[in-house]
């Protein structure tokens, strides 16, 4: 049978484990895909964890991990159009994403225009459409300057780049192991940890305009003590911290449309993925931990088949 990488219960890395589950059959509305790569993202560790958004039902036991994948449809439920078998796709799994076949929501799924891998094509239904969401959120003019908390991770350095591309001027906090990335992205890179306030105001003497957090902590208070107006302060990981700071989180919008506007962007080149590492399924653990630590940089992926 299919294999898939799981956790039995709630907890820590001891949690998960190997395991193997029947192809899945696609109901109304649905698609079976062959994955052929699946995004690794913090949600991933927290869910196992128990962690869950207010109001959010926990996982389902025992849970799949993986949020984004892509590959190829195997099979289309019944009222399923525009779909057929063969094709390339990309989107985030109803079942989970670190498994060799996977059911996905026809109506959340993008085709994979040819221009674009399946390994880049992985990595954009969670942090780059995240951060696209986010930033349509802002709605921050050209010119102004944006603030990313977090910036050397996944959805920062989508974040990062595409307000680029809109014109904006990025201030970019994370590590001093990081500044090269943020750089190379655009953004002016700011050191995160204590004293973090003081050096985004030194950095822009002018003030912030926006304010994107994806840290959290710290960093979220920083931010919320810059920028000018809290309205423009919206966070994607900390949704109740920033509400009380006067800020809002990230509306998710989780469309076709939003993928396909990625992909085209990554093809036309405005947009790197920053995939800097990938494993075989059969080291999905360790891509977790990769992941777990803090420490990636970029994009991880697990690629399911060549």
């Amino acid at each position: 049978m299919p294999k898939v990488y799981i956790f039995h219960r709630y907890g820590g890395p001891e949690a998960e484990a190997f395991g193997e589950r029947p192809v899945p059959v696609p109901g109304p509305g649905e698609l079976l895909v062959a994955v052929r790569a699946a995004g690794v993202n913090p949600v991933d560790w927290k869910r196992r964890s128990g962690l869950r958004r207010p109001g959010s039902d926990p996982a389902p036991l025992p849970g799949v991990f993986g949020s984004e994948v892509s590959g190829t449809v195997e099979a289309v439920g019944p009222g399923v159009e525009g779909f057929a078998p063969g094709q390339p796709v990309f989107g985030s799994p109803l079942t989970g994403g670190y498994a060799e076949y996977a059911l996905l929501a026809a109506d959340a799924t993008a085709h994979k225009p040819d221009g674009l891998s399946f390994t880049d094509a992985a990595v954009l239904p969670v942090a780059a459409a995240t951060a696209y969401d986010g930033l349509r959120q802002l709605d921050a003019a050209p010119g102004s300057t944006l603030l990313v908390t977090g910036a050397g991770g996944g959805v920062g350095v989508a974040a990062v780049q595409l307000a680029r591309h809109f014109g904006i001027r990025v201030l970019g906090t994370a590590s001093a192991a990081k500044q090269d990335l943020v750089e190379s992205l655009g953004a002016v890179h700011v050191t995160y940890g204590p004293g973090v306030e003081d050096r985004i105001r030194a950095a822009a003497p002018e003030g912030v305009d926006a304010a994107f957090d994806l840290a959290g902590g710290e960093a979220l208070t920083a931010a919320a003590a810059v920028v000018g107006d809290r309205k423009r302060l919206i966070s994607a990981g900390s949704p109740g911290e920033v509400t009380e700071l006067g800020g809002a989180a990230v509306r998710r919008t989780r469309s076709a449309a939003v993928l396909d506007e990625l992909a085209r962007l990554v093809v036309g080149g405005a947009l790197r993925t920053q995939v800097t590492r990938t494993f075989p399924l059969a080291e999905a653990d360790r891509a977790l931990r990769t992941v777990e630590g803090g420490h990636a940089r970029g994009k991880i992926v697990i690629e399911v088949a060549g």
